[in-house]
């Protein structure tokens, strides 16, 4: 069993909704200021691809920074990285605020995303080094279903700011939440690392561990469970305004309200998970939601070939493809973390950082194939998702049970 101080086993909500804030702050971080991207091409002389690399920017930094700052974590604590990369993110918050041309935004929202990637990488860490046992699968699915609330609030809150205000001011607020996280890691945050469970040998004894995390083959198999998900995930996020506005003809405002049902149906399968993770081995768990997954996009897919455009299938289909999600992530990650156990941060690192790398490069990929049909975007999540299939059989082999706890 993990030594957890006595007030954070018996009151962890409070720790849990920290962890949470840390950790939902990037996707608010991403999708915020987009209904901005106009007025900021305006207002910096500049081109609305230039804009755009600002969040690709982002995304590089929050890979790069969780590969660094988790294995780097495992060797010096994960406290004092938590509190440099809340205060870094304020700073960077108010950069990005008064950038004065697109280069310098670049720049500073790249070091946004490595200082954003201190709380997500190491979120995942504290949580596997505080608690064990099925505690660890119901935190996570408690993580998961914060952040699912992040990308619908945050578009939201970025129009509403742009009714009174500029596109500087999102950064504004994104840097007072930022002061908030760290009242919060400061106050709420302990030490979760004790000196004696640190890895010795500096960096480089850190990402040997990395490297050891690399070349365990059911770990490799949940990572790329996780990653490929997460780019049919992406894929999704990226095509879907094409699909239901050009080709079914809805509103914006419609779609916003597809979107956000969808959404929450990510938040509430993370509440089924949680029950269930009480009751079934996690890796059935995450084979049953691999297989629905697969099922709802597959279903997608034939009845658009055979059918046509049809609105209401299509939005039954992407609903139980993103249900199923909200079971995949938490499975994954409390599997993947538990075999990394005695590298918590080596293994964040890279569960979280191969998710967004995956992510990131299948966002692009809808748009190559045009915007005249749902079949390229349920087509390339099809695919993502036969490969997360072969890699759980193939590598995590689920029922050798790898991952799993026992109960207390």
């Amino acid at each position: 069993m993990v030594a957890t101080p006595s007030r954070i086993r018996s009151r962890p909500a409070v720790l849990i909704l920290v962890l949470g804030c840390l950790t939902a702050v990037t996707p608010l971080t991403i999708d915020m200021y987009v209904p901005g991207f106009p007025a900021m091409s305006t207002a910096l002389h500049t081109s609305g691809a230039a804009v755009q690399l600002t969040m690709t920017a982002f995304l590089a930094g929050l890979v790069a920074g969780q590969v660094v700052i988790g294995p780097l974590s495992d060797g010096i604590g994960r406290r004092g990285l938590m509190i440099g990369g809340a205060a870094g993110y304020i700073a960077l918050a108010l950069v990005c605020a008064f950038a004065p041309d697109v280069g310098v935004l670049i720049g500073a929202r790249f070091l946004q995303g490595v200082a954003a990637a201190a709380g997500m990488v190491l979120a995942r860490a504290v949580i596997t080094d505080h608690f064990d046992g099925p505690d660890i699968p119901r935190y996570f699915a408690l993580l998961s279903q914060i952040l699912g609330v992040a990308p619908v609030v945050a578009p939201v809150l970025g129009g509403a700011i742009l009714s009174f205000a500029t596109w500087r001011t999102i950064f504004g607020v994104l840097s007072a939440v930022g002061v908030l996280l760290l009242i919060g890691v400061l106050a709420k945050v302990p030490e979760s690392l004790p000196r004696e469970r640190r890895h010795q040998g500096g960096l480089s004894g850190t990402f040997r561990a990395m490297g050891r995390l690399a070349r365990d083959r059911p770990f490799v198999g949940f990572v790329l469970v996780l990653g490929l998900s997460s780019a049919a995930l992406f894929t999704y996020i990226s095509g879907s305004s094409f699909v239901f506005e050009r080709i079914h003809g809805v509103s914006p405002s419609v779609f916003s309200l597809i979107f956000a049902v969808n959404s929450v149906g990510i938040i509430a399968s993370g509440a089924v998970f949680s029950r269930l993770s009480r009751r079934y081995r996690l890796n059935t768990l995450l084979t049953a939601a691999v297989a629905v997954s697969g099922t709802g996009v597959l279903a997608q897919v034939v009845a658009t070939a055979l059918f046509g455009e049809v609105f209401a299938v299509t939005w039954i289909c992407l609903f139980v493809f993103t249900w199923s999600i909200g079971m995949i992530t938490p499975a994954a990650m409390s599997l993947g973390q538990s075999l990394g156990r005695g590298a918590s941060g080596a293994a964040s690192a890279l569960l979280g950082g191969l998710q967004f790398t995956f992510g990131a490069a299948a966002s692009p990929l809808v748009g190559l194939f045009g915007a005249t049909s749902s079949l390229p975007m349920a087509v390339i999540m099809l695919v993502a998702l036969a490969l997360a299939a072969v890699a759980l059989a193939a590598l995590v082999r689920p029922r050798e049970g790898h991952g799993e706890f026992a109960a207390d």
